[in-house]
């Protein structure tokens, strides 16, 4: 047994054994996360005993009474750990819930799970709001992003989005008024879903997963190192803006299992076929489901859960496209968004094929998505080229200094 295990189980048996009136001072407990052990010191006056009223009086003297109790370890550990980790705040939320849910079991006692995490995002700073609608206790964020297809609601003159719509699948949160929003003054931050910088994982989480195509007549094969962990931190994601979409980056055991050997394969290329060889690989290594036959909605993949999935649609694979292109050539370029698609272009010295013309510069199409044409590069496919597109995100190289 690992010394965590022993950890975990001794305080197994402490809870079990101890009463709450034996063991005032509190307790210590732990989990991991992010290839890291997160430290946890639980006062027993934060311990929230009594059944769970869905009513602002008691949400209201349940933040009193664990405002007067020694809840600043929790805090501080958490903000130790987000500044240690450099987490984005989508992964800094993913920690607070594994918190709320060590405090109290989501599956036990869901309005109490949720009013744990309330507290612990405004305390941590984060204008949070709480409402209750409908028998519901829904979680609200402020956020000043363009955030596409979850519930929010305008309370004064301020943009809150849902942090648990998932939790109410079949109910139509945006019926419910902006009126009775609990929240906490001093809690003024704004809530960024951008994510930047992926947190490490254990090395032996990772399972390998062959990905093969053929470019030129000639095979290629990559045994990619995935983990299942990254599925978990996006299965609620929302959906993002495009540049934010577009940046989100591979894990680090990720990245050194691919990279390297694409910038390899494509050495002594040239840059337009080494781009056309990263299209024909996004094009054609995995397989195709539009989002409502694979996930009965929409969602897009960041570009390790493409890698991961056995289906991607034309979103997800804008994302790998863009991503492979910037890290192995990092030239500019555009996302063209069409009603019912959307392709990339990329700029190269002398344009190929059918122009793009945006802010006076030419790229040329590379899209990623298999169509019922074998595109070439620079090739806009017969049913897109009547149709009207709009540059969702520009990507200009910042130039490196001498």
């Amino acid at each position: 047994m690992s010394k965590l295990q022993n950890l975990i189980a001794g305080m197994i048996v402490y809870l079990i054994a101890v009463p709450f009136s034996s063991r005032a001072q509190g307790y210590n407990t732990s989990f991991e996360l992010f290839n890291k052990t997160f430290n946890l010191y639980v006062d027993s006056g934060i311990v929230l005993r009594d059944s769970v009223q869905l009513t602002e009086e008691y949400i209201y003297a349940s933040y009193a009474e664990l405002n007067r109790n020694n809840f600043h370890p929790i805090v501080d550990s958490l903000i130790h750990y987000k500044e240690q980790l450099n987490l984005n705040d989508w992964l800094y939320y993913q920690l607070i819930r594994k918190v709320a849910e060590t405090l109290s079991p989501k599956k036990d006692n869901y309005e109490r799970y949720t009013f744990y995490k309330w507290f612990l995002m405004v305390k941590s700073g984060y204008d949070a709001k709480l409402t209750i609608a409908n028998n519901r206790i829904i979680f609200y964020v402020y956020n000043k992003e363009d955030i596409a297809d979850i519930p929010f609601l305008m309370f004064k003159n301020k943009k809150y989005m849902c942090l648990n719509y998932h939790d109410y699948e079949h109910a139509n949160l945006n019926d419910v008024p902006p009126v009775d929003m609990i929240g906490i003054p001093e809690a003024k931050k704004a809530f960024s879903y951008k994510v930047t910088r992926m947190p490490d994982f254990k090395p032996e989480n990772y399972k390998e997963k062959r990905i093969e195509f053929s470019y030129k007549h000639k095979a290629y094969h990559f045994n990619v190192k995935l983990n299942p962990e990254v599925d978990a931190i996006f299965r609620n994601y929302p959906g993002v803006d495009f540049e934010s979409y577009f940046n989100i980056p591979l894990t680090k055991e990720t990245y050194s299992s691919l990279i390297p050997l694409l910038k390899k394969n494509v050495t002594g290329m040239g840059q337009k076929k080494g781009v056309d060889y990263l299209m024909q690989f996004t094009r054609y290594a995995f397989l195709y489901q539009d989002d409502e036959n694979n996930f009965g909605k929409e969602k897009r993949l960041s570009p390790e859960e493409t890698l991961f999935s056995k289906y991607s649609d034309c979103d997800d694979r804008a994302a790998l496209f863009f991503y492979l292109v910037k890290e192995i050539y990092n030239v500019p370029m555009i996302a063209l968004l069409y009603p019912t698609h959307i392709t990339m272009a990329v700029q190269f010295d002398k344009p190929v094929g059918d122009p793009i013309v945006y802010n006076g510069k030419i790229y040329s199409v590379c899209d990623p998505t298999p169509q019922k044409q074998d595109l070439r590069m620079g090739k806009i496919s017969d049913k897109l080229k009547q149709l009207t597109y709009q540059v969702v995100y520009s990507y200009q190289p910042i130039p490196a200094f001498k």
